[in-house]
């Protein structure tokens, strides 16, 4: 039997305000809802990739991951923050090509991205409970309950999860009171993004800025300063100098030693 998402051939995806990238059209929209329906960007891949890798050692499965997501490679540009994706065979462990990945999510309750969250939590939590000494041990329901009640808040608040934020919040699941390195990859390399969205500056504006006098201020007035500061220096050398002189033609008094 075909898999249901043979039809999926290609999407449009758009670059939304939170640096997220959301499906905007699909070539199945019957089966695909795109209302809310998030994809993971080659870097954010890349990041996850990263992060499962230690807990292949707690029986994390790389096939579970594949089957839990669709690989698409960039076909087009569209412009306007838009790019059209084309589905390809691809592994997104192994292929050099830079590829998104949708999450299979046709069946929420049991599909593959369903299985790989599943997954993904039972291995977190048995790598925490081997690398720390709980009071007691951590459980796979603690661990659930704590992110479906963060899920409800999202929901009542009409917010949209990306899947790549889902993701991180299993990945990088800590009870209370105790820290990880990095407790927000997601906002960081939303802050990446923001700084490689910044235009780059062509020769003719880089010539305007080298030219332009209102930025030659400081640099400016930081050498008049230093030129006062360099002749402040010699005065005051200058008049130590004199009151050496000084001192050497006044009589100078015996000191007393100790006897």
């Amino acid at each position: 039997m075909a898999k249901a998402t043979s039809t999926l051939d290609w999407c449009v995806v758009r670059l939304g305000e939170d640096h997220n990238w959301w499906v905007h059209e699909t070539s199945d929209p019957v089966r695909w809802d795109v209302d809310g329906l998030s994809i993971i960007d080659p870097r954010q891949l890349a990041h996850l990739i990263e992060l499962v890798d230690p807990l292949r050692d707690y029986g994390f499965d790389q096939d579970a991951m594949e089957r839990a997501f669709i690989a698409f490679r960039i076909e087009k540009d569209l412009g306007g923050g838009k790019v059209r994706l084309k589905r390809t065979k691809e592994s997104i462990f192994e292929s050099e090509e830079k590829l998104f990945a949708l999450p299979d999510i046709l069946d929420e309750e049991n599909g593959p991205y369903a299985d790989l969250l599943d997954l993904l939590t039972r291995c977190r939590v048995k790598m925490l409970n081997d690398l720390f000494e709980f009071e007691s041990k951590l459980t796979v329901d603690e661990v659930e309950d704590e992110i479906r009640e963060e899920q409800n808040s999202n929901f009542i608040e009409g917010k949209a999860v990306h899947a790549f934020e889902e993701l991180n919040t299993i990945l990088d699941f800590m009870p209370a009171g105790y820290e990880t390195d990095d407790e927000q990859p997601a906002k960081r390399l939303a802050d990446e993004d923001e700084a490689d969205d910044l235009p780059d500056l062509d020769e003719e504006e880089e010539e305007k800025l080298k030219n332009d006098e209102s930025l030659k201020w400081d640099e400016d007035e930081e050498s008049e300063d230093d030129e006062d500061g360099e002749k402040d220096d010699d005065e005051s050398d200058e008049k130590d100098y004199d009151d050496d002189e000084e001192e050497d033609e006044k009589p100078r008094k015996k000191s007393r030693g100790k006897r």
